[in-house]
């Protein structure tokens, strides 16, 4: 895969799609959703916050990132480096970048849309089916986000890959799904469970039929967890994934009023 031509931050050979999975994505199979001025590359802000900045972004890469966003306007980028001062810096999060070579592959058969995998996605004796998320369950997904917290989950999130869940007596209580997707590489987020439901095993339910999906592609599944978060890394080793890289997740805000400066290509 290669980064693009003109963006600094990468000599050479190109890196590692997983180096800079949001770039990767949105020079990949997400090019679809990509908006961009200059090497500033983002997702429309009701898909996902996710903001790609060069390796080494410059002062012209900032204007462009704020000419994006719009004054007062926040985004996210994975990235340790600051913005200039007068950005306000909201989040900062040391994370993890995990990657599921050791997941079992699916022996089961995949469903059409690469969805399900029978050994993923089967329901133990007396549980719930794992079933695909749609728009239609937007509302419920928000919900289940509003109480659960597993990070960013947006009204046009559900479009950027295959989202799984778990209702019982009809509430959603449970879900994982697909978010970055750099070529041969699919990023398993918004892995969350109702508080009133976990301990059950919901989480590695889903991630698992997630997984599936994916590795019935012929791709690798990946995901990101805070460092802080033990027990999901500990979980998520359990199921066949190991530590890749760190990274710095942040979400910052552009200053409210902020000089034009001399536009990037806007595209």
């Amino acid at each position: 895969m290669s980064i693009g031509a003109g963006v600094r931050g990468a000599p050479g050979a190109s890196p590692h799609p997983l180096d800079h999975p949001v770039r990767s994505a949105l020079t990949g199979p997400h090019a679809g959703f990509a908006e961009r001025r200059g090497d500033v590359l983002r997702y429309p802000p009701e898909v996902s916050p996710f903001t790609a900045l060069p390796a080494t972004p410059s002062g012209q890469d900032w204007a462009d990132a704020a000419a994006l966003a719009g004054p007062g306007a926040m985004f996210s980028y994975a990235a340790d480096v600051l913005p200039p001062a007068g950005w306000e810096v909201v989040i900062r999060v040391p994370a993890v970048q995990m990657v599921g070579d050791g997941v079992p592959a699916p022996d089961g058969v995949a469903a059409p849309d690469g969805a399900l995998a029978r050994d993923g996605a089967a329901a133990p004796d007396g549980a719930e089916d794992v079933v695909r998320l749609t728009a239609a369950d937007v509302p419920d997904m928000l919900a289940l986000v509003e109480v659960a917290q597993p990070g960013p989950f947006l009204p046009r999130t559900v479009e950027m890959g295959v989202y799984l869940g778990i209702r019982r007596r009809g509430e959603l209580v449970a879900m994982a799904g697909e978010r970055l997707h750099p070529p041969g590489w699919t990023e398993i987020s918004a892995v969350c469970t109702h508080p009133a439901h976990r301990g059950q095993g919901l989480a590695a339910r889903l991630v698992l039929a997630v997984a599936a999906g994916v590795r019935a592609r012929g791709e690798t599944p990946f995901l990101h967890a805070a460092t802080s978060n033990t027990n999901a890394i500990r979980l998520y080793e359990r199921l066949g994934f190991r530590p890749r890289r760190t990274t710095m997740f942040h979400a910052v805000r552009v200053p409210a009023e902020i000089a034009a400066a001399p536009a990037g290509e806007a595209r």
